[in-house]
């Protein structure tokens, strides 16, 4: 008698909760070779190419002049992980992922961040936190303390990517920030950590009479006044103040203000820099410095503000830089964690805007405690 076919095969279940998990543990375990695909495919112009027109993957060999094996290999790895689409004509495409690596400012400042600035420091996450030291930085660049002092140094396109970065987000803040602290009129600015200068132009622009002073390691102040000289930049209206804010031998500018003739401090995206001990050092630093007529600006991106998931898991992922290739000891802090810290000051908090700018930054308004 014949075999019959066998009518108790178990059902395969396609899609339960524990498959689902298990396909993003996967994403998560190829990450970073997901992460290099997609830089390969940036570089060798593939994704540009079919984005403009769908082809075929030989047309693509041909067109970016590379060899079967690496197109038709990069391709795998793209189709499953969303970053390209294939029709039944066999002509592939970038998807809407695809493109937001081509088009979509942030995620270009984002991702050329880490492929060039974190990608080979990242994998000493785990020393740095063991040792509060960027090992990241000091094994695979430079053998410095922190990142800060020796920008400068850093090869082409590694610093190219981090300015861009750095001046992505803040930049957009600046339209906003000026209108709210110049409110009460004041003549003396102290912008404490200022990096490139990007907010004295912005603000020597917006109020004709006010004076800037701009304050930041030597190396920084020293590329910041050769790009003004260039310029030709009034220097009646902007001072400089090399220094170290943590160097206890150092010591601030006067930043106290009069009844008629007030003064502003900001700080942008600065204290993020530092751990909650050396933000205390430094808050208290600065209120040694001001006076009754003095209002103190920070600025910072809170992970707790956001209003959108994504801002949140980018600003989260951001202190892993800070952990391995900034400083070892630095986050990007949410506003309870940074308020209390205030609190421990000699400063207090007056006033708090929201939503600064598209990416949801925060302004903290301050006065001697």
């Amino acid at each position: 008698m014949q075999a019959t076919q066998d009518t108790y095969r178990r059902e395969r279940k396609n899609k339960t909760s524990k498959v689902e998990v298990l396909t993003e543990a996967q994403k998560l375990a190829f990450a970073p070779l997901t992460f290099q695909a997609l830089a390969a495919l940036i570089d060798f112009n593939i994704l540009q190419k079919i984005s403009d027109a769908p082809m075929t993957r030989e047309q693509v060999m041909e067109v970016c002049n590379l060899p079967k094996y690496t197109v038709f290999t990069l391709f795998d790895a793209a189709l499953c992980a969303g970053i390209v689409q294939k029709d039944q004509n066999g002509l592939y495409a970038a998807t809407p992922l695809g493109e937001a690596f081509l088009y979509d400012a942030m995620t270009k400042a984002n991702f050329n961040f880490i492929k060039d600035v974190c990608y080979l420091g990242a994998h000493e996450l785990k020393e740095s936190f063991e040792t509060n030291s960027p090992s990241g930085l000091q094994k695979h660049h430079i053998n410095s303390p922190t990142i800060y002092e020796i920008l400068p140094q850093l090869p082409k396109q590694m610093l190219k990517s981090w300015y861009e970065f750095d001046h992505y987000y803040s930049d957009d803040c600046f339209g906003e920030v000026l209108k709210i602290m110049f409110m009460s009129k004041p003549q003396k600015v102290f912008d404490i950590g200022a990096n490139t200068g990007k907010f004295e132009r912005a603000c020597l622009a917006f109020d004709k009479d006010c004076v800037v002073n701009m304050i930041d390691l030597p190396a920084n102040i020293k590329i910041a006044k050769n790009k003004f000289e260039e310029e030709k930049t009034d220097f009646s209206r902007l001072k400089f103040h090399a220094l170290n804010v943590l160097d206890k031998t150092n010591t601030l500018p006067d930043m106290s203000g009069s009844k008629d003739n007030g003064a502003i401090v900001l700080m942008s995206q600065f204290l993020d820099c530092f751990s909650e001990a050396q933000i205390l050092k430094i808050l208290n630093k600065v209120s040694e410095k001001i006076n009754e007529n003095t209002k103190v600006f920070i600025l910072e991106p809170f992970i707790d503000n956001q209003i959108f998931s994504g801002a949140a898991y980018a600003l989260s992922h951001i202190s892993l830089y800070f952990t391995c290739m900034a400083n070892g000891c630095s986050k990007m802090y949410n506003e309870a964690d940074m308020k209390e810290i205030i609190e421990n000051s000699n400063l207090k908090v007056s006033k708090t805007y929201y939503n600064i700018g598209k990416y949801d930054y925060t302004l903290l308004e301050c006065v001697k405690a």
